[in-house]
């Protein structure tokens, strides 16, 4: 078994993890969420603690998988997941409109973008998009989403990027 399947999930306060048939379901403060079982993986609930026991033979990748997809599924519905983006060039600003998100890139026209199920956008200032949500996967797609529709640049470092993320900038061509 890997190491990372020896560890067991802590349930927060608020948390209750069930399994039905080939269904793992946790529901939070935040919402639920729910995944199908991997095979040879079985998970147990007791006292709080989630753990994970595969079945004799069963590839041990699973194992590692498996418990690290139930840790990101407890953490989500009870804290939540946040990815902030940065809007950086002139002109480059972000709005909310309802549930719409408004983009305005440089293009010709203002992109617009709608928010799926179970996310929220958010803009502090015209150069930040907040995206809020309890599953880190659909929270990360819609990040690499709206950052697709301008990606930074490598001569002036100018598009949609993540919080943090350096842009290495190319030099320029010389005469």
């Amino acid at each position: 078994m890997s190491r990372v399947a020896k560890k067991d999930i802590s349930l927060p306060k608020g948390v209750e993890l069930k399994t039905e048939g080939q269904t793992i379901t946790v529901k939070g403060p935040k919402g639920s969420l729910s995944t199908h079982v991997l095979p040879g993986v079985a998970v147990s609930v007791d006292n709080g603690i989630a753990s994970i026991q595969l079945a004799e033979g069963a590839d041990h990748k699973f194992g590692g998988t498996a418990r690290a997809l139930l840790a990101n599924m407890v953490k989500g519905v009870s804290d939540g997941y946040e990815r902030k983006l940065e809007l950086v060039g002139v002109g480059y600003r972000a709005s909310m409109a309802g549930k719409s998100l408004n983009l305005s890139l440089g293009f010709s026209h203002p992109v617009v973008f709608d928010a799926p199920e179970g996310i929220t956008l958010e803009t502090p200032t015209q150069t930040e998009i907040l995206i809020k949500g309890s599953d880190k996967q659909v929270v990360g797609q819609v990040a690499a989403k709206i950052r697709g529709y301008r990606p930074p640049e490598p001569y002036k470092g100018k598009g949609v990027r993540y919080s943090g993320e350096k842009i290495t900038l190319k030099e320029a061509k010389k005469a």
